[in-house]
């Protein structure tokens, strides 16, 4: 994650009127479902860069990503919230830790993507929203392998993102 810790410092002026976009399509997505993230419930945001994608949920916050850099810039704007750094395909929390489960635009990411959505699976208890970008040369292979560990409820193209809105199978 080199590149990520090396635009940590312009990386929200790149990425966060994008970011924003995709949490309200989401938002508006969650709505639609009749999908209420409740204050007490846990939430995880796998590849929270610098929170950007972690802030808007209520409830009991947690993000995690491997770049320092982008971690340290999440600490330092919301302290309320929890943040570690990790990867996603070691995530190190018990089995059904979260209630909630997202990841924005990070799968593309991720070096092992079976692995990660594994464990995303393993840790989450119900309720999981993962998104990636659609230019992405791996979008069939990610498509697919979404399909077969989860229950898709839906699935919304947005501007840049593929989104799926998804429940434990």
């Amino acid at each position: 994650m080199i590149y990520y810790d090396e635009i940590a410092e312009g990386y929200e002026e790149l990425h966060r009127e994008e970011q924003e976009k995709k949490i309200a399509c989401i938002q508006k997505e969650l709505l639609s479902l009749g999908w209420k993230i409740g204050k007490k419930e846990t939430v995880l945001d796998v590849g929270c860069g610098t929170g950007i994608t972690t802030v808007p949920w209520p409830g009991k916050k947690t993000g995690i990503d491997p770049a320092k850099k982008l971690l340290a810039k999440a600490k330092e704007n919301y302290p309320q919230i929890r943040f570690e750094k990790g990867e996603a395909e070691h995530l190190p929390f018990k089995d059904a830790s979260f209630d909630w489960v997202f990841s924005i635009t990070a799968l593309q990411n991720f070096h092992n993507l079976n692995a990660a959505l594994n464990e995303m699976k393993r840790i989450g208890k119900q309720y999981f929203v993962l998104s990636f970008l659609k230019k992405s040369p791996k979008g069939e292979e990610m498509s697919a392998s979404i399909k077969k560990k989860f229950q898709v409820v839906q699935e919304v193209e947005e501007e840049k993102d593929w989104i799926f809105f998804l429940e434990s199978k």
